[in-house]
């Protein structure tokens, strides 16, 4: 899913993700946009589909990593997260109940409970004290959705958690499935850990949860990461590294990485990938490329965004296709001789 955090991705019309990328879902954040311009203010201009342009899915998180990033503006409690906006200073408080109402106020297709984010790395005893509060806000979360007077078309998510210990990743899994949700979250990952490691626990939570309901790992990965984690049983990712990486002038390609900032591409006169279909690799050089990000120009970071996310939809067709025909290790083994750097 790309990353659309204050209800757009970063360089990119919602005409471009539709025509050009075909995506399917976009992911939002709750933090930012109850903060500005506010949940209410969106609900009453019609919901974030009507209020971003976007007929298709919406998936939004519940916040939560956002405040936990805030170590020095909030405080946690079991009843909620009491914490400072980073744009004012004033304080609010998420509860699980709230964030539940904030994202029904946005009108999300799928909402995302309250859940506690640890960084790494993280002691056991602080993990198992993390988990219980993320399972006791996870159902009074739920309580609070299925008590609503309005029956909204939505779904909502609950998140496993357990930083890198595989027995509270386990226990967080399995205390959650009498939920009976719709689908499963696995959270607290790309925080630190070495990659491994966050494939690792994936593996463990992955087969607990329902093979008939969505399973999306949050915030993960890197290009050559996304069939590893297919692999392991997970359906949906987000990750803000296609867009951010592309305004920054890192290029994923077929054939590793470009920097498009080094000068060999100063008179390159060849497409970024050219076994890219995208509109940038169909009409545009990496020396032209080059040429918009050392002017600072703002058409690279279009033309940049739409290359990489166009990179990694692609990915995930070819992971799709190869499932059906029953060619995935023979894709995953392909995958894994591409070198980092082009």
């Amino acid at each position: 899913m790309p990353v659309g955090t204050q209800a757009t991705v970063k360089g990119v019309a919602q005409r471009d993700l539709m025509a050009d990328l075909d995506v399917r879902i976009l992911l939002a954040n709750t933090y930012h946009l109850y903060l500005r311009p506010g949940h209410e203010s969106i609900r009453s201009l019609g919901g974030l589909h009507r209020f971003m342009s976007w007929p298709r899915a919406i998936l939004t998180d519940s916040g939560g990593y956002q405040v936990f990033s805030l170590s020095d503006l909030r405080q946690v409690t079991d009843e909620g997260v009491l914490f400072r906006s980073h744009l004012n200073g004033d304080a609010h408080l998420f509860t699980p109940e709230s964030t539940v109402d904030v994202q029904l106020a946005l009108g999300s297709d799928i909402m995302m409970v309250l859940d506690e984010c640890l960084e790494y790395p993280a002691g056991h005893a602080q993990a198992r004290q993390s988990v219980e509060r993320t399972l006791r806000w996870a159902r009074a979360a739920f309580a609070h959705y299925r008590n609503r007077p309005e029956k909204e078309q939505a779904s909502l998510f609950p998140i496993v958690q357990g930083a890198s210990y595989g027995d509270l990743r386990r226990w967080c899994a399995e205390e959650l499935l009498p939920l009976e949700a719709e689908g499963y979250a696995i959270g607290g990952l790309s925080v630190g850990e070495p990659r491994p490691l966050s494939l690792e626990m994936v593996e463990i939570a992955a087969p607990l949860l329902p093979r008939a309901r969505p399973r999306y790992v949050m915030g993960v990965g890197m290009p050559e990461e996304l069939g590893e984690y297919v692999a392991r049983g997970v359906d949906m990712m987000d990750c803000v590294l296609p867009s951010r990486n592309a305004r920054n002038g890192c290029l994923f390609t077929s054939q590793g990485r470009v920097v498009i900032k080094h000068a060999r591409y100063k008179e390159d006169p060849g497409p970024l990938d050219a076994a890219c279909p995208c509109y940038t690799c169909r009409n545009f050089s990496r020396a032209y490329l080059r040429h918009l990000f050392q002017a600072g120009e703002i058409l690279f970071a279009s033309l940049a965004t739409l290359h990489n996310l166009h990179h990694y939809l692609d990915i995930m067709r070819r992971i799709r296709h190869s499932i059906l025909i029953g060619t995935l290790p023979e894709y995953l083994e392909a995958i894994r001789s591409v070198p980092v750097s082009g």
